[in-house]
């Protein structure tokens, strides 16, 4: 009898790592992910299975928390075939690869800390380096295309299919025999929110005997993406009138270039105040790049418009894409009138981390969370009414104004998960994962009130049978 068992994202967004055992023998890992916010711990433990044994690896996008793991996964012995598709390769790597360089020199900061009270032995190394970063992309890999079936061994077949999500995501079908007769399981990855105005919408799911499906935002809908376009311009607006700046602490992938499109339709309705916009996040800017090499093929239609209208889906007069250090230190010379788009996402690194250092005490400015927020992290602080926020070992006064715009969420929200779980037919198990465990509650009682369909929320190892 198969089997799942989930090493990551159960009852909790991140760490997604989700081990399926066929009756033949074959194991399947579907996705490798780190661990964000109060999490973040679980990334040093062992993974609770043989790296080794691992025959495959099915990556369904490149978010951290779906790849961040996968050098450590080849590190600890995993030699096996990779499949994701050509869009989520390149992103990954440009995620993993930064992944690592920020490990080693969150190493050497602490090392040098620790060396000086004699306790440098105490300091964790680094998950990985560069050079496990370059051992996975050596490893035999598998390209989906949407949509297209492809054979991974005998007797199983997997179906990618566009998830919506980020460019390049995709939820995961997965045939196989048991005795005489074929199953399906289906692992949704994390599914998009159809409100993107920069990639197609989530491809319906037809069928499926078993589930794995996202809970992040279980429990909530989003606003309509109109509302969330006019109040990100109101405060964008207000904010650049009253002579301040604008931080946006934003993911690399998808967000930022989300909010590009519209900073750019603004410039070009004449609805932008004058003012200079910096993409300060080299990762960012170099996400940018993989998302204009797609635009014809995987982009929306909106976005395909626009780039054979202007020569270019996200590029206007006022845009600058800060690389260097030394460039991103410049823009603290920028009095008034600068919007700044940095990572992290949740402000748990990175460039951003400056900017709300210099710039977050100051009454005239404006913050700007267009994303997930999870527990344990500086930006769920903030968001959550915090007063001061310890930054760089300093405390700043929260006092700009915080404005938190859940419609630009590359997630679908609880209504978007209902809708596509409606038409998925043949369902005989409905699994929860890649949520908070209260919000996970609250989408189960809603599916069985709604969809009278019977969700389990999957305890973290605990080893699901698929009969």
């Amino acid at each position: 009898m198969a089997t799942v068992i989930s090493y990551g994202a159960a009852e909790v967004v991140t760490g997604s790592c989700h081990l399926l055992e066929l009756d033949s023998g074959e194991r399947i890992l579907i996705d490798c992910g780190m661990f964000q916010g109060r999490e973040e711990r679980r990334n040093y433990g062992a993974f609770g299975f043989d790296a080794e044994s691992v025959d495959y690896l099915l990556v369904t996008h490149a978010h951290l928390d779906h790849v961040g793991r996968i050098p450590k996964l080849v590190k600890e012995g995993f030699k096996g075939t990779v499949a994701m598709t050509d869009a989520t390769r390149d992103l990954a790597t440009v995620i993993m690869l930064d992944s690592a360089k920020i490990m080693k020199e969150d190493y050497l900061t602490r090392y040098k800390k620790e060396q000086r009270r004699g306790r440098e032995k105490e300091v964790p190394q680094p998950l990985y380096e560069e050079k496990d970063v370059m051992a996975v992309l050596d490893l035999p890999h598998i390209v989906p295309e949407y949509d297209t079936p492809f054979e991974l061994c005998e007797g199983v077949t997997v179906t990618y299919r566009n998830a919506g999500h980020i460019l390049g995501s995709a939820f995961i079908e997965i045939r196989y025999k048991e005795g005489n007769e074929e199953r399906k399981i289906v692992f949704s990855g994390d599914i998009g929110n159809d409100n993107d105005m920069v990639l197609p919408d989530l491809t319906p799911c037809k069928s499926a005997d078993y589930l794995y499906v996202e809970s992040t935002y279980g429990d909530r809908n989003h606003q309509k993406a109109l509302q969330s376009i006019e109040e990100l311009k109101t405060v964008i607006n207000d904010t650049l009138k009253n002579w301040g700046n604008i931080l946006i602490p934003s993911f690399a992938i998808e967000r930022t270039q989300e909010i590009l499109c519209i900073l750019k339709e603004m410039h070009d309705k004449d609805e932008l105040p004058q003012c200079q916009i910096y993409l300060d996040s080299p990762m960012a800017t170099k996400a940018t790049a993989i998302y204009k090499k797609y635009a014809e093929e995987l982009l929306s239609d909106e976005c395909q418009a626009i780039k054979k209208r202007d020569g270019t889906v996200f590029d206007f007069d006022g845009l600058n894409y800060t690389l260097t250090v030394d460039e991103s230190k410049a823009i603290n010379d920028v009095d008034h009138r600068a919007i700044i788009i940095a990572g992290s996402g949740m402000c748990s690194g990175g460039r951003i981390l400056h900017h709300l250092k210099n710039r977050l005490w100051n009454r005239k400015n404006a913050v700007i969370f267009v994303g997930y927020q999870a527990r344990g992290t500086l930006g769920r602080h903030i968001v959550d009414g915090a007063k001061w926020a310890k930054i760089y070992h300093e405390d700043i006064r929260v006092q700009a104004s915080i404005h938190t715009i859940n419609g630009f969420s590359a997630h679908a929200d609880q209504s978007g998960i209902l809708d596509w779980v409606k038409g998925i037919d043949g369902l005989q198990k409905i699994c929860l994962i890649h949520g908070e465990e209260d919000k996970q509650e609250v989408l189960r009682d809603v599916m069985g009130e709604r969809l009278h369909e019977k969700a389990h929320i999957v305890e973290p190892e605990e080893v699901i049978y698929l009969s």
